[in-house]
């Protein structure tokens, strides 16, 4: 692992203790509750280095190229990778949870309807908020997006295969933070379709225009069971 290293370190951006202990004590919390982890690349300057030789991709992405099968929830194995570089923290979506990703001006609008929503904690959970502005839901995993939003480009769901970065991994344009942390919704996840729902009401109220042909004659229920 040093030698992947050898040729990325010096440009690694330097934290200071307290930030690198920060980062390892968060990761292994998110282990703790369950949610599998995956270290990220690390931040040198404008881009990140993962220490693989060659490797083209200059945005986050995971420091391991088998990423998805080592992410792990043992906080032991969490603790170690974070014990000599300052990873980004990494959450593999579509085991625990699946992420409802969308922009800014529609993340205000659904978390101010689901904190008066009636259905009450059925459709509130983890929210959180990227640098660049995109809202992140987190949401029971395993319901795929309603139809009409799939023509949205500007709704994008995470499930196998992907992941997001977690605060409080840090991007060029500043840190990824929590807008409604795990703690706050008391680490439960919210119905995926109740979300969709409120998504769906938010666009329509944007002067959004939904093919009428794919909208069905009632909105989902929510699943039961889980």
């Amino acid at each position: 692992m040093a030698a992947m290293w050898a040729h990325v370190g010096p440009h690694v951006a330097r934290l200071s203790p307290l930030e690198r202990v920060r980062l390892r004590r968060v990761a292994v919390r998110y282990a703790l509750h369950g949610w599998a982890v995956t270290p990220g690349a690390c931040l040198a300057r404008s881009r990140f280095v993962c220490g693989r030789a060659g490797c083209p991709t200059i945005g986050c992405h995971p420091a391991l190229e088998d990423w998805e099968h080592a992410a792990s929830t043992d906080p032991a194995r969490v603790a170690t990778w974070w014990r000599s570089r300052p990873h980004g923290v990494l959450l593999p979506t579509g085991r625990c949870f699946d992420v409802l990703e969308i922009p800014a001006h529609l993340g205000r609008l659904v978390l101010a309807a689901v904190q008066v929503h009636p259905v009450g904690p059925g459709v509130r959970g983890p929210v959180l908020v990227s640098p660049t502005g995109q809202w992140m839901f987190l949401v029971r995993p395993g319901d795929p997006l309603r139809p009409e939003l799939e023509h949205c480009f500007d709704v994008v769901l995470h499930g196998r295969g992907s992941w997001i970065p977690a605060p409080p991994t840090r991007l060029p344009e500043g840190p990824v933070r929590w807008a409604v942390a795990p703690e706050q919704a008391r680490w439960q996840l919210p119905d995926a379709y109740l979300v969709q729902n409120v998504l769906v009401e938010a666009l329509r109220a944007t002067g959004v225009t939904l093919t009428p042909a794919l909208v069905p004659g009632h909105l989902p229920m929510p699943r039961r069971g889980r």
